[in-house]
């Protein structure tokens, strides 16, 4: 999945304060959860291509301030490790999957991303449960302005479609929004005021892509279903 390339554990990574770089060999598990509640907007400084893949840096404050080689963090939905932390921004390097699975791998330099750490077991769990690992792109195929309120309309794949529910929950670049209705090609979400103002959300344009994660509750069930089925594998 995209976001989930690192697998394994890791020793006891450096402190905030060291800037030095955290090897690529060294694996990092992305198993952390996140709320879908943006903490703040980072403005990417940097995109170095690695090939295959692709190092970002994002000015994050106040986000980056006590944020540790190693930590995980949602970036547009997309959970990825911290590989160095220095003075200005953090850096983080994107695989094949996530290039090919995300959007990330449009960002250009000046764009704003949405920013979440990693859910502690002590926070509240304001939004959902979601895992970081983004399940697809989806398309902005029609968006009404009514004041200061959005209704937003989505494309997507039939696979992702099937896993949301009218009232159920989905994550857009990392927010976690309610599902107003969903059909065969398409779901909507009524995106409020602050909304608007504090994440992403409020700038994109018809024809936009946005990274798409389903409810994991959907997930399970879907998988239950299909091992249920005869000749299932």
């Amino acid at each position: 999945m995209a976001g989930a390339e690192k697998g394994g554990i890791l020793p006891k990574p450096p402190t905030a304060r060291d800037t030095r770089v955290w090897p690529a060999a060294v694996p990092r598990s992305c198993q952390l959860m996140f709320t879908g509640l943006v903490e703040s907007l980072g403005k990417v400084v940097a995109v170095v291509p690695e090939p295959p893949g692709l190092r970002l840096t994002i000015e994050g404050s106040p986000l980056a301030a006590d944020a540790a080689i190693g930590d995980s963090i949602c970036i547009n939905g997309c959970c990825l490790s911290v590989v160095r932390h220095a003075e200005g921004g953090l850096e983080f390097q994107l695989g094949p999957e996530t290039l090919a699975r995300t959007t990330l791998g449009g960002l250009s330099i000046d764009d704003s991303v949405n920013l979440e750490r990693s859910l502690r077991l002590a926070d509240r769990l304001g939004g959902h449960l979601v895992t970081g690992h983004v399940d697809g792109v989806g398309r902005l195929s029609s968006r009404q302005d009514d004041g200061d309120w959005t209704t937003c309309r989505f494309a997507a794949s039939p696979d992702l479609l099937a896993q949301m529910a009218a009232k159920g929950s989905v994550a857009v670049d990392g927010v976690s929004l309610t599902v107003v209705d969903v059909d065969a090609s398409s779901f909507s979400v009524a995106l409020i005021p602050h909304t608007l103002a504090s994440t992403t959300l409020g700038r994109l344009a018809v024809g936009d892509g946005v990274n798409l994660e389903t409810d994991l509750v959907f997930k399970y069930v879907a998988r239950w279903l299909t091992a249920r089925e005869p000749g299932a594998a």
